[in-house]
């Protein structure tokens, strides 16, 4: 589904019982600001810069929110695969948790295998915080 700016950052702050974190422009993540881990409210305001992109993850479904030129397109997993799961490391200074991604594969006929049906990478999407250190 596509989003105007204002659209979005209603989505966004409508959003209850997800943990993720949001990526301004013009400026880097905030730990205070920016990411919702361990209950805490998805609540962002508006400012000079646009959202980037953002991630979220209630346990069960993923939305991964991407600016392009100027909307927002959301993309929302239902009972998102865990089947291939990542961990990576954060960056950021004293945030004690990584980041767990899921990559999401799908079936599909290849004719460079014989038109069997091989496994093809299909999205990946955030799928929380686990805790752990920080880089």
């Amino acid at each position: 589904m596509e989003k105007s700016r204002e659209e979005i950052i209603e989505y966004i702050n409508g959003l209850k019982n997800y943990q993720g974190y949001v990526q301004f422009s013009h400026r880097p993540i905030d730990k205070e600001r920016d990411i919702f881990y361990d209950n805490k409210e998805v609540k962002i305001e508006d400012e000079n810069g646009f959202i980037y992109e953002a991630h979220f993850y209630n346990g069960k479904n993923s939305i991964t929110i991407k600016q392009v030129n100027n909307h927002w397109l959301v993309d929302e997993i239902e009972n998102t695969p865990l089947d291939d799961t990542q961990i990576y490391l954060s960056d950021i200074k004293e945030f004690n948790y990584n980041i767990k991604m899921a990559q999401i594969w799908e079936a599909k006929v290849d004719d460079l295998c014989a038109s069997m049906k091989v496994k093809k990478l299909q999205k990946v999407v955030f799928v929380g915080f686990e805790k752990g250190e920080s880089k």
